[in-house]
């Protein structure tokens, strides 16, 4: 019978065994990565519930933290007040003056410190391969998954040079990684 497709029948034993085999692993397959991934759900569920609940824990207790190093601040600050003006001689607005000063120092230094950490959360490395895989915002500036060319030279090449606020390294509005 020319110009029919072959029927099961005609299929040799083998061959139909060998494809229910194969449809059967198949679905399993399936079945196996359906539950990997409501495990994998369940997992990330748990862990950013637990991980809300820690960050309030520690929200708490940084402000407790904070209530207290600033009163011991303001006990030390006192003490060296009056030992500088009793036991050194100095006039309580030169003592006064030279404590608030240390203190300006320390919230500078602290301040400058916490900027250049927050630096870390721009997750520059992991915006750069994102970048590079054609994800994001700077897709257009990264070289493609195949060049030899490095995404933080790409970076900055695409950096302006001159243009727009001194020290900015935004390019048209794109935050650079």
């Amino acid at each position: 019978m020319q110009g029919q497709p072959p029927t099961e029948a005609d299929a040799s034993p083998g061959v139909a065994e060998t494809v229910r085999e194969l449809r059967d692993s198949g679905l399993a397959g399936l079945g196996a990565a359906r539950e990997a991934a409501g495990a994998l759900r369940t997992l990330v569920s748990a862990d950013l519930s637990l991980a809300r609940s820690a960050a309030g824990r520690a929200v708490v207790l940084a402000c407790v933290a904070v209530v207290f190093g600033a009163s011991a601040w303001l006990l030390l600050m006192t003490a060296l007040v009056v030992v500088l003006s009793i036991r050194a001689g100095l006039p309580w607005s030169v003592s006064l003056a030279i404590c608030g000063g240390a203190s300006a120092l320390a919230a500078w230094l602290a301040l400058h410190r916490a900027t250049a950490s927050f630096e870390h959360t721009r997750m520059k490395a992991t915006r750069r391969q994102l970048a590079r895989l054609g994800i994001g915002e700077l897709a257009d500036f990264m070289p493609g998954p195949g060049s030899a060319e490095s995404a933080h030279s790409a970076e900055e090449r695409a950096k302006p040079r001159g243009e727009g606020v001194p020290g900015d390294s935004t390019a048209a509005g794109v935050t650079p990684p």
